[in-house]
């Protein structure tokens, strides 16, 4: 086999998870081309990658809104002809949607492979795939992306640590040249989130540690939060609005990283940070970071991580990234 298009069109956490598949498949077979659908908000997620020889970008998050408007079918059809533009030995859907699995179908004359029924929570899409593939829901997202793509190319991924791949590109040239740490307070629902009291509180230390302390955003709900935190802590600096690309240099720099369950969390881990996750609503089980002696899950379903028990987790992620 010579080249496969991968189908992952979001959302960007995901699309993180799905890199140590990658890397696994690069490792085995160097030679494979891989293509990489994604959504067009997502693209500079497999860019990062070496491995990845062309990203092409969908936009159905924002067709959906406008589908029977002609500038929709115009850029559906050149969507469609993109996929066509290259022949592939497998397209293979990493995401196990409906929608993932019909816009996989696009690519003629292809085998499509993908979860199997059980596999997956929208058994209908497996009904598209010429090839499935039984993997366990009760694993985690990483451990399944890795299972999938060795099942689809015939081997046994290792039993080691998850390898992301990537690297962060420059260090962006809007800080000063003091250690910083990046504060990851968006997060897609209010459930998610951690008191702005618990955020002040820990930034307010990482300063007296000799820290700069940073608060992206990436909307304006998350831009009006950032200036209350910037407001109430002094010193510290709201982020400039960053693409994903501008967003892995930043991360990829720190001296530390908190965030809540988001997509740009699961970055700073890809890029191997000091890095604790903060969850108050989901199963870090499931979509955790990936635990090492940098990289720290806490909290859970209903459980929300004091200020205090957070500084400490850092302190022992930056001392086993020192180590």
């Amino acid at each position: 086999m010579s080249r496969l298009l991968l189908v992952r069109m979001s959302s960007m956490g995901d699309l993180i998870h799905t890199l140590p598949a990658l890397t696994d498949l690069a490792r085995r077979f160097p030679d494979v081309r891989v293509d990489w659908l994604a959504e067009e908000a997502f693209v500079d997620i497999p860019r990062l990658h070496p491995a990845v020889d062309q990203v092409i970008p969908i936009a159905w998050r924002r067709w959906r809104k406008r589908l029977w408007h002609p500038a929709t079918w115009g850029a559906l059809r050149a969507c469609h002809q993109a996929l066509n533009a290259r022949r592939y030995d497998l397209v293979l859907d990493m995401q196990g949607l409906i929608k993932s699995a019909l816009v996989a179908r696009w690519v003629r004359n292809t085998p499509l492979g993908g979860y199997a029924a059980d596999s997956i929570r929208e058994p209908l899409a497996s009904r598209a795939y010429d090839k499935t593939y039984q993997v366990s829901r009760s694993l985690s997202a990483i451990e399944r992306n890795r299972r999938l793509m060795g099942l689809a190319f015939g081997y046994q991924p290792d039993p080691t640590p998850p390898n992301f791949g990537i690297q962060p590109g420059p260090r962006p040239d809007w800080l000063d040249a003091n250690d910083y740490a990046v504060l990851l307070t968006a997060t897609s629902r209010a459930e998610k989130e951690w008191p702005e009291t618990h955020w002040l509180t820990l930034g307010a230390a990482l300063q007296s540690q000799g820290l700069s302390v940073i608060w992206p955003w990436g909307s304006a709900p998350e831009h009006a939060r950032a200036l209350r935190l910037v407001e109430a802590l002094p010193g510290s600096k709201v982020a400039p609005r960053l693409s994903l690309a501008q967003a892995a240099g930043l991360l990829g720099h720190a001296a530390a990283v908190v965030g809540v369950d988001t997509g740009l969390t699961h970055l700073a881990n890809a890029l191997d940070r000091p890095l604790v996750a903060i969850y108050t609503d989901t199963d870090p089980q499931l979509t955790g970071v990936v635990s090492s002696s940098c990289a720290i899950n806490l909290g859970g379903v209903a459980a929300c991580p004091t200020a205090d028990a957070v500084l400490s987790a850092l302190a022992r992620c930056r001392a086993g990234t020192a180590a």
